[in-house]
């Protein structure tokens, strides 16, 4: 979506923008929804570690679980905080002219508005730089260390030198509730948030 994104800006298909925007908005929020109730190594809590067990990793002193790693779990972090810092910005930014705004913008003041627009193209580097980090990271795991992570990603399943315990998985029930709540989310933000009550 990133690259999608970005040629709708820059091409002015705002329309176009704004729905794309409204999936990642979806995608978003299904992410930390199953960050909260999905499979094991999916959960925020199997993979957001502290500073001791990232300091050990590094020192290759600790052992990497089948998920991500105490680093890659900071990147992936790193990466959903600032797609949500991007996401917001977009929700409440408005164009150079004050014609065309997010679902949102009616929420803030006009100075908000063109501030967050200003903040939302500088994020939106940010973010690529550390997608390029993070992809970059990916080769550096194939490449170097023969350690493919895409697959497991895809497949659900990881070939490791010990034995671990099979990960919890994640329930479909869990995961159409999260897509509904998620979808839901980003619908009544897209319609500008109107009162629940409404």
């Amino acid at each position: 979506l990133l690259p999608a994104m970005w040629w709708t800006a820059e091409e002015g298909e705002m329309e176009r923008h704004k729905q794309l925007g409204l999936i990642f908005l979806g995608l978003l929020a299904f992410r930390i929804i199953w960050g909260l109730v999905g499979s094991g190594p999916a959960r925020f809590s199997q993979f957001i570690r502290g500073p001791v067990a990232v300091i050990a990793y590094l020192r290759g002193g600790g052992a990497a679980p089948p998920g991500h790693s105490p680093i890659g779990g900071w990147s992936v972090a790193a990466l959903l905080t600032l797609i949500a810092v991007q996401i917001g910005l977009g929700l409440i930014a408005q164009d150079v002219d004050g014609l065309f705004s997010g679902p949102l913008n009616h929420l803030v003041a006009y100075e908000t508005g063109d501030a967050a627009r200003e903040w939302h193209e500088l994020t939106f580097n940010i973010l690529l730089a550390l997608v390029g980090v993070h992809i970059a990271a990916i080769f550096f795991y194939l490449v170097v260390k023969r350690d493919n992570l895409v697959s497991p990603m895809i497949s659900g399943r990881k070939l490791v030198d010990s034995f671990v315990a099979q990960p919890r998985l994640g329930s479909a029930g869990a995961a159409f509730g999260a897509l509904l709540v998620a979808c839901g989310m980003a619908l009544w933000i897209f319609y500008g948030a109107p009162p629940l009550g409404q």
